[in-house]
């Protein structure tokens, strides 16, 4: 049997596979579908301090291998999360991990305040990199001195591991990655999604209402595994890989490359059981070549 556990120093998963945020829900959408218990954990949905309505619709457009969103990360806030949602999920033996929001550095700082409390999470996803929140795609994960001001912040308040999600939409990934490593980020997840639009010929006005939106799925999976080889041969914090995962060979991939996980997003709108899919190919691929531990993959691309 192939041992498919990896460790991220802070914290051992069963398996690589991670559900990504925004795609997954609260966790508790996908109970039809699969067994949490199956995954090595998930990420759930972005949290603000308060409950947030998201953007206007139409908020989806579809692209060429993929999926254009502006969402603008509707949520039910940290009080409801606690009271209605951690009880339940925290119940499986599966790594999870909060994707933290805030329109500031203070609220940021505020939702992991609050959560600190609360028991049954593994980890923080500070999500500093959304591209369709505001209309300018301004994040802090477009500044290494944006990225180590807010990094620095909630580092200071956490008591749990911080996993920094960063943006694609750079000049220098690797700058940005590095500014989070030495604020204190305990790892690094990215890609988030590309700033992209979508035109309606007929009306010649945007698919979206917030005119940009992110795009996410196959499209990006070159671009996301290049620079995430980049970042996980310069830095000494771990790396989770994503962008465009549909099947256990993407995963390999990114495996290959550099990361110690990956996280599955836009394929659990296109298969609820993708990421259990993903793990049974995975394992399948390790028996085939005779590979006792996955982790052996882990960095082994031959440049």
């Amino acid at each position: 049997m192939t041992d498919l556990s990896v460790d991220l120093g802070f914290i051992k998963l069963k398996n690589p596979v991670i559900a990504a945020s925004g795609t997954f829900g609260y966790g508790l959408e996908f109970e039809p579908f699969i067994d949490l218990n199956l995954l090595g954990g998930f990420v759930v949905k972005g949290l603000y301090f308060s409950p947030r309505e998201g953007n206007a619709p139409p908020r989806l457009a579809e692209a060429s291998s993929g999926l254009i969103n502006a969402i603008g990360l509707p949520g039910i806030g940290v009080e409801r999360f606690s009271e209605e949602v951690l009880p339940r999920i925290r119940k499986y033996d599966t790594a999870i991990i909060v994707n933290v929001c805030g329109e500031s550095e203070e609220e940021y700082g505020s939702v992991v305040e609050f959560l600190d409390k609360k028991e049954g999470i593994s980890a923080y996803e500070l999500n500093i990199s959304c591209p369709n929140v505001k209309k300018d795609g301004l994040c802090p994960a477009l500044s290494p001195e944006a990225t180590f001001s807010a990094v620095s912040l909630v580092r200071k308040i956490s008591s749990r591991p911080l996993i920094t999600k960063l943006s694609p939409n750079v000049t220098d990934i690797l700058e940005i990655a590095l500014s989070a490593q030495e604020a204190g980020s305990d790892a690094i997840s990215l890609v988030n999604t590309f700033l992209a639009l979508a035109v309606d010929t007929e009306t010649r006005r945007p698919k979206l209402a917030n005119v940009y939106g992110g795009l996410s799925g196959p499209a990006i999976k070159p671009i996301a595994l290049r620079m995430v080889h980049q970042v996980a041969s310069r830095v000494n914090i771990p790396v989770i890989g994503m962008g465009g995962i549909l099947e256990g060979n993407d995963a390999l991939e990114f495996l290959i490359a550099g990361a110690k996980a990956v996280e599955v997003g836009t394929a659990n709108f296109v298969d609820p059981e993708a990421t259990k899919r993903i793990i049974d190919e995975l394992n399948g691929y390790c028996q085939k070549m005779g590979i006792d531990r996955i982790e052996t993959l882990i960095g082994s691309l031959r440049t």
